[in-house]
């Protein structure tokens, strides 16, 4: 590392929970011996997609971003095929992608931890062309980032509020028909959840690997209303590798249609209303980031 740029999301509430200036003390004091020149930005969540824009055609070399996925998912699409490095703080909620890079979910670890990190190169996957980092699900999926976002900020516990959201997408979740595409067979499934992953998934939302360069598919059909309990608790969990009732399905391309034009998606976190077909591709070794030595 050179030439460091620090994009930190300031209302992120595991920075504001850690103390935001002990964290951006702690930066400088782990940062500064290890590169040329550093600055480190906190920014409105606003802000954060042109900073990190801008930063593409900036002079750093590397860019180390602090937020949950939605933020690192604007960081890997804007890095992907670029000769810049990324790197990735867990300050958000899931942090999926910060813990597969060995990242400590504590806010003062990860920071103390960028002194023992190395450039590798990881696979992205896209969704209708956009590149994403680790997993788009519909369904449960999308209907769970909906209530995620409904019970941000409410003052309960970050447990409780996933079991709220939890209970909230499941009650609001109703089957749907999908025509999938895989390895030129077409199959139509009725289905409560579909998740697409970058690489395999483990059951403990965690992937052993980043660069098979392959996609998973995971479908939750609908076999009945018990069917529809069973997983969800097993997707809530963690136990659905085990679950009967999922299907998991590895390739390194896919399309998914329905009969109306649009669908709502959540992807790495963030709800968005994508045009049908869904077209997901794997992008292997498409981008460089900082990950912790074993």
């Amino acid at each position: 590392m050179r030439s460091v740029l620090v994009l930190l999301n300031a209302q992120a509430g595991t920075l504001i929970d850690a103390g935001t200036e002990d964290i951006v003390r702690q930066i400088n004091e782990t940062l500064k011996p290890r590169c040329e020149s550093l600055e480190v930005c906190l920014l409105q969540p606003r802000a954060l997609p042109e900073a990190i824009r801008k930063a593409v055609l900036g002079p750093h070399d590397t860019v180390i971003v602090g937020g949950g996925d939605g933020t690192a998912n604007a960081a890997a699409a804007a890095f992907t095929s670029t000769d810049k490095v990324l790197g990735v703080l867990p300050f958000g909620t899931m942090n999926l992608l910060a813990g597969d890079l060995g990242m400590p979910s504590d806010p003062h670890a990860a920071v103390a931890a960028l002194s023992d990190v190395a450039p590798r190169r990881i696979d992205l996957a896209e969704i209708n062309g956009r590149p994403f980092h680790t997993l788009s699900g519909l369904g449960f999926f999308s209907q769970m980032a909906r209530a995620r976002e409904e019970v941000r900020g409410h003052p309960v516990g970050r447990l409780a509020s996933v079991l709220v959201a939890g209970f909230r997408a499941l009650t609001r979740t109703t089957s749907f028909t999908i025509d999938v595409l895989l390895d030129g067979r077409r199959e139509r499934v009725r289905a409560f959840a579909v998740l697409v992953t970058n690489n395999r998934l483990a059951a403990d939302w965690r992937r052993a690997r980043l660069d098979e360069g392959v996609l998973e598919l995971h479908l939750v059909e609908d076999r009945g209303t018990l069917t529809k309990l069973r997983a969800s608790a097993a997707l809530l969990t963690g136990a659905w590798r085990t679950e009967q009732h999922i299907r998991s399905i590895v390739t390194s391309d896919l399309t998914i249609t329905r009969r109306r034009r649009h669908s709502w998606a959540s992807t790495d976190g963030e709800l968005a209303r994508e045009r049908m077909p869904l077209r997901y591709r794997a992008l292997p070794g498409a981008l460089t980031v900082l990950s912790k030595s074993p």
